[in-house]
């Protein structure tokens, strides 16, 4: 089930997930990416989060956070527990996300993608996103995809 994130409760997994799935892809300094982590609990409340979980009260087993910026959706982050991946988490945290900005009128979908996160790459890919563009400085491949307009 997706559900919108609880932070007491969904908070701590959600930094472990990082923590695993998503930091060991990152070309950030230690220091660096220290500071990202003590800055999540701020990150997180701006945008929206959504978890997937096997049913309400339970832990999540994935996340995604995004943000809308006028006709933008910038997905900020996301993760599937290593346990839980390849299971369709992934798809449907982002057909909610694609299809509630789609409802407030966003046109497009960005992420960017760390450059050796081969299995994210190909996600995305199957999503429908294109890489737009290498970014050296954070070695991360800006994607995009359109998105259906809901007229």
């Amino acid at each position: 089930m997706i559900r919108y994130r609880r932070p007491k409760q969904d908070d701590p997994v959600i930094y472990e997930l990082i923590r695993k799935e998503l930091v060991p892809f990152s070309h950030m300094p230690p220091q660096d990416i220290d500071a990202v982590i003590k800055d999540l609990p701020g990150r997180l409340t701006r945008g929206i989060s959504l978890v997937a979980s096997p049913t309400y009260e339970a832990d999540l087993i994935a996340f995604i956070h995004f943000l809308i910026h006028g006709d933008l959706l910038y997905i900020d982050m996301m993760a599937v527990s290593a346990a839980h991946q390849r299971q369709r988490h992934g798809k449907t945290l982002m057909a909610h996300a694609e299809n509630f900005a789609a409802s407030r009128g966003c046109q497009r979908a960005k992420v960017m993608v760390d450059r050796d996160n081969t299995r994210a790459h190909l996600f995305y890919r199957k999503l429908g996103y294109r890489t737009l563009r290498y970014v050296p400085l954070s070695q991360c491949y800006e994607l995009e995809k359109r998105l259906p307009s809901r007229s």
